[in-house]
Order: structure tokens, then sequence, then C-alpha cells
């Protein structure tokens, strides 16, 4: 009876032990799981720029367009803004006029072409193959359809600023437009383009890189934009008669 009395004691011992290993290990589990969890937390309450949710890519639509923009494919980024450069040399620099160009180039082409056809007899080659050339439909009737979508957004978004109801949205609207004249006074359309290609195919691929450290300086900026913007609203906008004008004139 003694033998059996001292074993139940050391199996409950045993017993007790195991179970504060098991609450041991389902506490630290669970506090692996907390932790696990904390960069997560962390990571959506770090400040994106433009408060954007997603990737970069992802931001420009995530297509082929995308991949060119942030130099997936190094070569057909580096092609695209080597041809801009070319077209921005030889209608700026050189000052070639587009129907000049064109002309040019048909003459040239189609005098090589037609030289060919006639002297394939006497150089021993077979004549050109000239493709027939068909543009489809579809594409265009596809990018007149976007353009018709862009526009309609862009003369709702004017409407809504020239009906009066967004005060701050007005004042970026000018100040954009003001800035935008400024610059145009600078230099032509086509390096206004061709400026704007270029920081289109720079800063897109030098932010994803190093967003990690722009992010902060971002946030920093919109926090004291907001600043300013509070005291321009407490001294200059909140003291801007509201309200419709009829009763006033009533």
């Amino acid at each position: 009876m003694a033998e059996n009395s001292e074993s139940g004691g050391v199996s409950a011992v045993m017993e007790k032990i195991s179970e504060k290993i098991h609450a041991h290990d389902s506490s630290s589990s669970s506090d692996y799981d907390s932790d696990s969890e904390k960069p997560e937390s962390v990571k959506a309450q770090i400040y994106r720029l433009f408060g954007r949710e997603k990737p970069v890519h992802k931001v420009f639509g995530g297509g082929k367009p995308a991949d060119v923009l942030l130099w997936r494919n190094k070569k057909i980024s580096a092609g695209v803004l080597g041809g801009a450069t070319a077209i921005w040399v030889i209608f700026e620099l050189v000052e070639y006029h587009l129907l000049t160009l064109v002309c040019h180039v048909l003459i040239l082409a189609l005098a090589i072409l037609f030289l060919w056809s006639n002297a394939h007899t006497f150089i021993n080659k077979t004549p050109p193959r000239i493709p027939e050339v068909h543009l489809p439909e579809e594409p265009f009737l596809q990018v007149a359809s976007a353009l018709r979508i862009e526009i309609n957004q862009g003369f709702a978004v004017l409407r809504n600023i020239a009906s009066g109801r967004d005060l701050k949205k007005f004042l970026i609207v000018i100040a954009g437009l003001w800035v935008l004249s400024t610059v145009g006074t600078w230099c032509n359309f086509l390096t206004l383009f061709y400026i704007s290609f270029v920081l289109l195919h720079t800063v897109p691929v030098l932010y994803e890189k190093f967003e990690d450290k722009v992010d902060p300086f971002a946030e920093k900026a919109m926090v004291e934009i907001k600043k300013q913007y509070l005291v321009f609203d407490a001294k200059v906008l909140s003291k801007i008669p509201k309200g419709p004008l009829k009763g006033k004139l009533a």
C-alpha cells in the first residue's frame, strides 16, 4: 500500500510539472505570435507618400508600362528613354521640323525600295517583299474610349472645383496652373514634355529604391504643410464670408 501511495504521489507531481511545462510553452508561443504580429502592425502605421497602400509597381498599373517606368527590363527602358532623347535632340537642338523629317524618311525609304525592286535582276537578289499594312480598328477605339473617360473625369473635377464647394482644392489647382504657366514661359512644349518624360522614368524608380528613407521626410513635410495651411486658414480663409449670396442680396 505504501508503494502504491508513493507511486501515486510521484505521478501527481509529474503531472503538475508537465502541466506547467505545457502552460509555459503555450504562453511562450502566444508571446511569439504577438511578437510576430507586431512588425505587421508597425508596418501598417508607416507613412507612405500620398497615402498609398499598394506597392509602387501596382500604383502604375502593374503591367508592361509599369515595368518600363520602374526599369524591370533595363534594355527596354533604356531604349525608350534613348528614343525620347533622340527625338528631343532632332526637333529641339537640330531644329528639324516634323513634316520635313517625315517627308525625308519617306523619300529615302521609297527610293531604296524602288531601286531595289528594279535592280534585283542586275544584282542577282530577290526583290524586296513589301508587306501590306492594315491598321486594326480595335486599339484605336480602346485609346479613344480611354481618352474620353479621362477627359470626362477632368471636366467633372473642374466643374466640382468651379462650383465653390472645396476651397482647398480650388487653391491647389490655381497654384498648380500658375506654376505650370510659369514653367511654360521658360521652355516650349516639347522640352517640357521631354523633361516630364525623363522625370517619369527616373523619379519612380529612385523612390522605389529609397522609399524607406524618403517617406519619413515626406511625412515631416506633410505635417509642416498642414501646420502652415491651418495658420493660413485661421488668418485668411476663415475670414472669407461663406454662404449663399441670395440672402444677402435680398
